[in-house]
């Protein structure tokens, strides 16, 4: 009979099991010290430490920076290299194209105003979004979004006029504003593609509305501006596909050929020396930027930001690996998926980013 002071060996081995020692890389985990004085930034450095998605808003961050910093003058000049490229002042001020992709909903958002400021100040080369994502900007310009409540009264808002996205509020006055104002423009582009032969694409449909607006507080008012082409693989499926299915009736003969569109990203990332992805939200916007990096074998630097869950297969909730299998990413290049709400993050990241001054300065 075994003496009842004595701890069973199993048991004693199983869980006082000993540890290999960790290696001299490994990083302990460590929290804000609110001892002290903490400023956003050094808020945000901690990230990196506290673990679970603080830790991949950290490395969203840190590869944010990245594409920030790169040029082609870090690189050592390629044999095959073309002409254009061999100037040291020519490879020192080309830079990572980043390639931004957003669902529709941030755009009726407040991050509408962050994704404005990256446009303004050219920290984007190209955007990739859906029809939500743009007729939500210039309906913003004619008539406000207002706060509401995830749990009004679907049936009530209807009777009201009133559309709800998510715990927001647009009244529907704001898209018969719309109309009103996209009608005319319409009008305009069927003569002018009647005259000319020149057909449209989504991306010059985008930049004509965005000349059109002349409204600062308009996305692609800056886009036009600044030469930022916006790509929509799908600008019919919203507002604008309803306006354009009326007009269609009304003066009928308009196209808007997406062949050009798809052409025109790809050749973008085909040509860019280092491409970079910062995507918001999944769908349509996720897939055709990962897509156009397929072109080039991959891109060299991707933040996916989204709530999506790959157990159901879908794109929108795969992780970066999962495009790396397909060749739209690198393989051993730098990516990370933050599962998170991008309205709680995105402001966090271009705050310790885009926000602060040009780290080559």
């Amino acid at each position: 009979m075994s003496p009842t002071n004595v701890i069973p060996s199993g048991a004693s081995a199983a869980v006082l099991k000993p540890s290999e020692p960790m290696p001299e890389f490994a990083v302990s985990v460590e929290g804000p010290n609110f001892e002290e004085e903490v400023s956003l930034q050094r808020l945000l450095e901690s990230y990196k430490r506290i673990g679970f998605q603080a830790n991949s808003l950290g490395k969203a961050i840190e590869i944010v920076n990245k594409m920030r910093k790169w040029r082609l003058s870090d690189e050592p000049v390629a044999e095959d290299e073309s002409e254009e490229y061999l100037s040291q002042e020519v490879r020192e001020n080309t830079k990572c194209n980043v390639f931004l992709g957003y669902t529709s909903n941030l755009i009726s958002s407040g991050l509408r105003e962050i994704i404005l400021y990256l446009v303004k100040h050219k920290h984007v080369s190209a955007i990739v979004t859906t029809a939500g994502g743009i007729e939500e900007d210039f309906i913003k310009c004619l008539g406000k979004t207002y706060l509401a409540d995830f749990n009004l009264d679907g049936a009530d808002l209807r009777r009201r006029g009133m559309n709800r996205i998510g715990n927001l509020i647009v009244p529907n006055d704001n898209y018969c504003k719309f109309e009103d104002w996209l009608t005319p423009i319409l009008d305009a582009m069927l003569a002018e593609q009647k005259e000319t032969g020149q057909v449209w694409t989504p991306s010059s449909f985008i930049r004509r509305l965005g000349k059109e607006i002349n409204n600062e507080e308009s996305v692609y008012y800056w886009a036009y501006k600044n030469d930022i082409p916006v790509f929509c693989p799908a600008l019919t499926d919203g507002s604008l596909g309803d306006m354009i299915y009326f007009h269609s009736f009304k003066n009928p003969g308009l196209i808007v050929d997406i062949v050009q569109d798809i052409r025109n990203l790809n050749e973008l990332s085909r040509k860019s020396k280092k491409a970079g992805m910062i995507i918001l939200g999944g769908g349509v916007c996720k897939h055709q930027i990962a897509n156009a990096m397929l072109i080039r074998n991959g891109a060299d630097y991707s933040v996916y930001i989204n709530t999506g869950q790959e157990f159901d297969g879908s794109d929108s909730g795969a992780r970066p690996d999962e495009a790396v299998s397909w060749g739209k990413i690198r393989a051993g290049s730098e990516s990370v998926k933050v599962f998170a709400d991008a309205t709680l993050v995105f402001p966090l990241l271009v705050a310790a980013t885009f926000a602060q001054p040009d780290p080559r300065a």
